[in-house]
């Protein structure tokens, strides 16, 4: 099935993009929820004008999320874990307990479907990255120690 994307679909395209995709995917998730319609000659004659308007709010949406991206990407957060003998951790850190602690920490709403990150299963330091919208995506550090022990940062330093 062919596809006009109206909106910025994570991992599919941007908005005004003709894509073919799976039939069940189309008329079960992309049409219903309004990030695509069927591509008919019709609907073709409007990409043009589909494209200004996802470049201007993709713009505005960019600028708008720069000063948080600069917050997220100096940071860190250290989690205290109780881990075995070898530093697999008793249990794991999800990507929610991520998202609530970088949210604390900024200021700001991170939805943990936002975070691109497998839940965190050892100790040590794990870089994540947070998705705030298609072209920003800042990553930060996310450190595991042990219970009762101090957090080891490390300073990074890029050139």
């Amino acid at each position: 099935m062919k596809v006009l994307l109206l909106q910025d679909v994570y991992k599919l395209g941007h908005a005004g993009d003709i894509k073919k995709v799976a039939d069940g995917y189309g008329r079960n998730y992309l049409i219903p929820q309004k990030f695509a319609v069927l591509a008919t000659p019709s609907a073709i004659k409007q990409i043009d004008s589909i494209k200004k308007q996802a470049d201007s709010i993709r713009s505005q949406l960019n600028t708008e999320m720069q000063s948080l991206s600069e917050k997220i990407s100096n940071s860190w957060i250290a989690f205290p874990c109780k881990a075995g003998e070898t530093g697999k951790l008793y249990g794991s850190i999800t990507t929610q307990m991520i998202a609530d602690a970088i949210s604390a920490k900024i200021g700001a709403t991170i939805d943990k479907r936002q975070i691109d990150a497998q839940p965190i299963r050892t100790l040590g330091e794990h870089k994540v990255s947070v998705r705030l919208t298609v072209d920003v995506i800042p990553s930060f550090t996310v450190i595991t120690h042990r219970e009762g022990e101090k957090p080891v940062v490390e300073e990074t330093t890029e050139a």
